[in-house]
């Protein structure tokens, strides 16, 4: 009786598509991606001297702290470094001074 090969019986196909990682996007897409984007754009132009005001009642549920989280995470990826400041109805940011 031949002997069976158990590597055989073991190998299967794969279950899901296989992909290049070079066709994989890299950058993260969170749910504050579009107010982030927003948000980096203007500093981007952001003369030296002003700051960029955001009213909190208008970001619709974002608190303060993931506000704050996501615009930094946002900045650093562009090469933007920032400062933030806040009170009990906005949020102030602006490009840190060279």
């Amino acid at each position: 009786m031949p002997k069976q090969d158990k590597g055989a019986s073991q190998r299967r196909l794969p279950k899901f598509e296989r992909v290049f990682l070079a066709n994989i996007r890299k950058g993260r897409r969170g749910k504050h991606h579009d107010l982030v984007e927003a948000v980096c754009q203007d500093l981007e132009t952001l003369p030296e001297g002003s700051a960029i005001k955001i009213p909190l009642a208008k970001v619709e549920g974002v608190t303060l702290a993931n506000l704050r989280s996501a615009v930094h995470r946002g900045s650093t990826a562009r090469g933007l470094e920032i400062e933030t400041l806040s009170d009990q109805e906005n949020f102030f940011i602006w490009k840190r001074s060279k």
